[in-house]
């Protein structure tokens, strides 16, 4: 028999920063998947309408699941700074994806506690953790296990802590006393929707994909829709604009935890520095990294697009240098080099 105190009191021994304890119920919030999906907000994230049914109901996943453990890394370091403090034609990464690749940390933190959720309980305990690769809408657990409420912004939102959140869950057959879950205190505030280049905050708590800058650096793997281009400017892998704008951020909690700490690599720089390093130097860069979702080509696409943006000297050169990279001659760069170019003329 294991208490939802020890299993938090663990959760910040293996490296955590926020635990809670929801019910493993199918509550109606979860529901709103169907509809978004509905309406082609998705895009091409069809993995989440074939894992629909899953994710509408947690005891899919784990049929014998009484209780989710949800929990959260805080990611922001003292070196991160907003988008908007970052000189015109820098390049900038997400703030998650400049440490290391937290799929990597997290699961093994997750594993640790299993561990020891397995050994506390005895005999009998069954146990599933997942980060945000599993069938599970962490965000409606985070919310119903009282570590934020979802924002305006769809991100989950700490009072304490801030939205610089890594989340993480563990669902279990064993039956933990669970939190109240966070109340919304968003209130009338819409700096986020004001914030966001491209509208993809279609209205309050909804977010069209297939507009976000994060999803167009990130998911895409063709070209970016041409209106949508011109977008991309200094964003070329994630989004944090409607993060920084968020007053609840002003004061949001900081790590020094190494494994959250910019790599070199990753840290805003000159998009023309960007265009110019290796093949070979990139590649090293994304071992480890979340970036390696978006690969090579992707990163070489949107740092294309965001050229277009510079001013004429700068532009030129940073499209001779992508073209310089044997990565230069794939289609997908070359098309994005042809439309920077063609862009420029036009402007």
């Amino acid at each position: 028999m294991i208490s939802s105190e020890a299993v938090k009191s663990r959760a910040r021994e293996v490296g955590f920063d926020a635990c809670g304890i929801a019910r493993a119920d199918r509550f109606p919030r979860l529901a709103a998947l169907t509809s978004w999906i509905d309406r082609g907000f998705a895009g091409e994230m069809r993995y989440l309408a074939q894992s629909l049914d899953d994710r509408l109901d947690p005891r899919r996943f784990l049929p014998t699941a009484r209780s989710v453990v949800s929990l959260a890394c805080v990611y922001n370091t003292s070196s991160a700074r907003a988008s908007a403090d970052a000189p015109a034609g820098t390049a900038l990464v997400a703030r998650y994806a400049r440490g290391e690749d937290y799929h990597d940390v997290l699961k093994a933190r997750l594993r640790a506690l299993v561990s020891w959720m397995a050994e506390a309980a005895g005999p009998g305990l069954e146990a599933l953790s997942c980060v945000d690769d599993g069938p599970v809408q962490e965000r409606v657990f985070a919310e119903q296990a009282g570590l934020g409420w979802i924002g305006k912004n769809t991100c989950v939102i700490s009072p304490s802590l801030g939205s610089w959140m890594f989340l993480a869950e563990i669902l279990t057959n064993a039956d933990l006393t669970p939190d109240a879950p966070a109340v919304d205190q968003c209130g009338t505030c819409t700096r986020c929707l004001d914030a966001c280049p491209t509208g993809a905050l279609v209205e309050p708590y909804v977010l069209e994909a297939t507009r976000c800058l994060s999803y167009l650096t990130i998911e895409v793997r063709g070209g970016v829709s041409r209106p949508l281009r011109p977008a991309i400017r200094r964003e070329v892998f994630g989004c944090d604009i409607c993060q920084d704008v968020c007053p609840w951020n002003r004061r949001a909690a900081t790590s020094d935890d190494p494994a959250w700490q910019p790599r070199d690599g990753s840290r805003p720089a000159p998009i023309l520095e960007w265009c110019r390093r290796s093949d070979e130097d990139w590649r090293e860069q994304l071992k480890g990294s979340a970036m390696r979702r978006a690969g090579l080509r992707r990163v070489r696409r949107s740092l294309a697009y965001a050229a277009a943006s510079l001013a004429p000297a700068d532009r030129d050169s940073a499209l001779a240098a992508l073209e310089a990279h044997p990565s230069g001659r794939d289609h997908l760069v070359g098309d994005a080099v042809a439309w920077a170019r063609g862009a420029a003329r036009s402007s």
